[in-house]
């Protein structure tokens, strides 16, 4: 009698795709006023393999006890943020244990109270709620609400809906632009700002949701902040300029009254983010200025006086990096600023010489760890700060950082920064397959460029590994944070060396080094790419005669453009990508803000399409159907073209060593998990045919097995 061998168990879970996809993905952080509790979630796969769903747990800020689950349901629940008085609010769609069984459900308000006790609805909208913000020292919470234009109230709301499902009506008439936006259409319903208080709520009662605003496209993607009392909420408001074009302001509401007032309104900047300080005096934001064929952004964190006393302000216009997001200390005398910073996204403390708004600030360096933070959130007594920790050596991870010390180290400026201290996770870090080393190159200009260089284990002189480089999106970001979409440590497994290079127009190397890109995406970028890509084939770990390059949305477009200028590459993997820039420019989904770089003179000189005749290098088209940031036309334009007019076509018979993966029901990314394992196999398998040798043939098989 024999018995069964039992699977061999992947060494990490890279190695296996099931696994890889099984793996916990945290996002989000919120503290309580007292500081005694954080909050995360987790998104984890669903009973059917086919979807996420995210639950809520809590981690102790003193590092001393593992994480606890908060909450579990079918549908999940998200955006954790808490009450003055320490409640836990979070919305979702899950079933309501007081109401009538509803499949359609919309996201409705919760409310975990903190002494205890079940969960329960709030605050529900027809429409559903979402943009949670409440005050800091008050019993005021303000959402945003989708409701139909015409709808004057939430009742008619649900009239409308309700006929509109009743007669099968997705119609969407439209009076402005845009109309879509990344992954989906605008309309027919359009956000409005409620306020509710949730004080002397009774079991199983609903709070009262107020209107604000009224209707109208000014909230589109906008973030808000209401003040410590609740008086007043601070919204991005955008406004409609000259063809077409759309631009973000900043304006203060009376939640008691909905009157409006306009706190920054700068022609020449979007302004967004905006955080009001503890003391309730002061609007932080950061302002973008608005560019043009020859001008970059340039990014910088703005004050303006709440109560409208006074101009808007840039602080640290000298410091020569883009902040990403604002936290003000507990003593409203600094901000906590994250950046991107050189391949990484440190935490930046700015402190007022004097009082916010009079004399010079200081911008030090707090965190030393080569990774990016992200949901800062500090403590009420200003001695933690609190933070997710990310890096290409590991996922989102919450930390503590020692704020007290670091300020108790020395005088302004003079400061050392300090390592963040890892927290108890409900989802650890994963073993990798490799290790992360860094890059760098000077181009022919003497511009320094960086990448990161993942390798796999064991990769040496006398067993060298095959080069992957993956090229970013944006193209305005950098290689500087975990990406469960696109992650390098799955191509590492299979023993690819995998650079990830910051060329021109990356962010994070100061503002002349997205200059050298600007309105020239073919020129600078693409050689920053081969130089660093010359620097890792020189190193001994890595095979300089068996490489391949790969790109999404951006980093598509430079794959396409490499494919049409160089044939050192044995295969080339475009995803979502831009290839007609004439056609690009006009059908993407907000067509004002790129026409400002892409003049026709630009797209002319710098369109992949214009070199299809020189493509000689196998590549393989991927895109999705619902994209509207890089239109499916660009996608179906490239397969075509590479199959009759590439200097690598189809055969007579249709033949062709090209090919494109299709995904219907995808959009700029590929989210749902088996349609990721599907890109990953896809990837690897056409990877491996052209790169490792594998049998012509053999990896048209591979997707198949994907599914079995």
């Amino acid at each position: 009698m024999t018995q069964d061998t039992p699977a061999a168990t992947p060494p990490t879970p890279f190695h296996d795709l099931d696994a890889y996809l099984a793996l916990g993905r945290l996002g989000g952080l919120a503290l309580s006023p007292d500081g005694t509790r954080l909050v995360t979630s987790v998104q984890a796969l669903d009973h059917r393999r086919t979807g996420y769903v995210s639950s809520l747990w809590e981690v102790d800020p003193a590092g001393d006890r593992p994480a606890r689950r908060l909450t579990r349901s079918a549908k999940g629940e998200s955006a954790a943020t808490f009450t003055a008085r320490g409640d836990l609010l979070f919305t979702s769609a899950r079933p309501d244990p007081d109401g009538a069984p509803d499949d359609d459900a919309r996201a409705a308000l919760w409310m975990l109270p903190a002494d205890g006790g079940e969960a329960r609805v709030v605050a529900t909208a027809p429409g559903g709620v979402g943009g949670v913000r409440p005050a800091r020292s008050a019993d005021v919470v303000s959402v945003t609400v989708p409701v139909l234009p015409s709808a004057a109230d939430l009742t008619e709301d649900a009239a409308l809906r309700q006929a509109r499902k009743d007669l099968e009506v997705d119609a969407i008439w439209h009076t402005g632009y845009p109309v879509r936006h990344w992954d989906h259409d605008l309309g027919p319903d359009a956000d409005r700002r409620y306020v509710l208080t949730l004080d002397g709520l009774a079991e199983g009662e609903r709070a009262d949701l107020r209107q604000i605003t009224g209707a109208g496209r000014q909230l589109d993607e906008a973030d808000a902040a209401l003040s410590p009392d609740g008086a007043t909420l601070v919204t991005g408001w955008t406004v409609d300029d000259p063809g077409a074009a759309r631009r973000e302001t900043l304006v203060a509401i009376d939640t008691a009254t909905g009157e409006r007032r306009t706190l920054v309104d700068d022609p020449d900047a979007d302004v967004g983010s905006p955080v009001v300080s503890p003391d309730g005096r002061w609007v932080a934001y950061v302002t973008s200025t608005v560019t043009s064929p020859s001008d970059p952004p340039v990014v910088r964190t703005g004050l303006v006086p709440l109560d409208g006393g006074g101009d808007p302000e840039v602080l640290a216009d000298d410091w020569d990096r883009w902040p990403t997001s604002l936290t003000w200390l507990p003593d409203s005398a600094g901000l906590l600023i994250t950046a991107d910073d050189d391949g990484r996204g440190p935490v930046f403390l700015l402190t007022f010489d004097g009082a916010p708004g009079e004399g010079s600030v200081t911008v030090e360096q707090v965190t030393a760890d080569d990774a990016t933070f992200t949901d800062v959130r500090v403590a009420p007594d200003g001695a933690a700060v609190y933070a997710l920790r990310t890096s290409y050596a590991a996922p989102s991870e919450p930390v503590r950082i020692d704020l007290r010390g670091f300020l108790a180290s020395g005088a302004p400026g003079e400061r050392a920064a300090l390592p963040a201290v890892v927290l108890p996770s409900p989802a650890p870090a994963p073993e990798l397959p490799g290790t992360l080393t860094e890059v760098e190159t000077t181009a022919a200009d003497g511009a320094r460029v960086r990448a990161w260089l993942a390798l796999p284990a064991g990769a040496s002189a006398s067993d060298p590994a095959p080069l992957l480089l993956w090229i970013h999106g944006g193209p305005l970001s950098s290689w500087n944070a975990w990406s469960w979409r696109w992650n390098p440590w799955i191509m590492v497994a299979r023993g690819y060396g995998v650079l990830l290079p910051d060329p021109a127009l990356s962010t994070g190397c100061g503002q002349e080094f997205v200059r050298r890109g600007w309105g020239a995406w073919g020129d600078k970028p693409y050689t920053d790419l081969l130089a660093i890509t010359d620097a890792a084939e020189a190193l001994d770990e890595i095979d300089a005669s068996r490489t391949a390059a790969m790109g999404g949305s951006f980093g598509g477009y430079m794959a396409n453009w490499v494919a049409g200028h160089t044939d050192r590459f044995r295969a080339i993997v475009t995803h979502a990508s831009l290839w007609a820039l004439d056609q690009f420019g006009p059908t993407t989904d907000h067509a004002y803000y790129w026409a400002r770089e892409m003049t026709p003179e630009m797209a002319a000189a710098h369109s992949p399409h214009r070199y299809v005749g020189d493509i000689r290098t196998p590549m393989l088209v991927v895109h999705g159907d619902k994209d509207y940031r890089v239109p499916i036309g660009e996608g179906l334009r490239l397969w075509r073209q590479l199959l009759a007019d590439s200097g690598l076509p189809a055969a007579d018979d249709g033949t062709t060593v090209h090919r494109f993966l299709y995904f219907p029901t995808e959009n700029h990314w590929v989210l749902s998990p088996q349609h990721a394992k599907v890109w990953y196999a896809g990837v690897l398998a056409f990877l491996a045919e052209h790169v490792l040798d594998v049998p012509a043939g053999e990896g048209d098989r591979v997707l198949p097995a994907t599914l079995g």
